[in-house]
């Protein structure tokens, strides 16, 4: 039960990070920058919808850390690929039904998006989770956006009594 209660929290917190559909309520006015910082967080979604554990990791800078838990981070490689599998076992389809948020500084962009995860347990339930992802990428030197942290249980403080 606690590895599957890991794994649920390490999916839910990936799939705030993703997203297949970019629905900005700006996007007619969204900066060419910040279209990219979306397809990046898209492009890590649509790889974790489909299990695609090599495009998920393609999506983060080495050395990036990933908060599968509020309050725990996870930096070291073979342990993101080890948790983000994990959460594979659920099936889980992550979307950002309500949009994206992105502000640019220099190199530095924060990406903020509210997320829902539909999945399904070991024993054929159905799981929905939602929460709150805060991501931090770089631009890298060949221009494209890398995630440096990734916290899809933003909205933990939030909650707390």
């Amino acid at each position: 039960m606690v590895m599957f209660r890991a794994s649920f929290v390490l999916l839910s917190m990936s799939l705030l990070l993703l997203t297949a559909n970019a629905n900005s309520t700006e996007e007619n006015t969204m900066s060419k920058e910040s279209a990219e910082v979306i397809q990046t967080v898209e492009a890590m979604t649509s790889s974790f919808n489909k299990k695609d554990i090599e495009g998920v990791l393609a999506m983060y800078e080495h050395g990036a850390a990933v908060m599968f838990a509020p309050g725990e981070k996870t930096s070291d490689s073979n342990e993101l690929r080890q948790k983000f599998e994990g959460v594979f076992h659920i099936n889980p389809q992550f979307s950002y039904p309500n949009g994206h948020e992105v502000y640019i500084a220099n190199d530095i962009a924060l990406h903020i998006s509210p997320w829902v995860m539909n999945g399904e347990a070991p024993d054929g339930t159905a799981l929905q989770q939602s929460g709150l992802s805060v991501a931090v990428l770089r631009k890298q030197k060949d221009g494209s956006w890398l995630m440096v942290l990734d916290n899809p249980n933003g909205q933990h403080l939030m909650t707390r009594p």
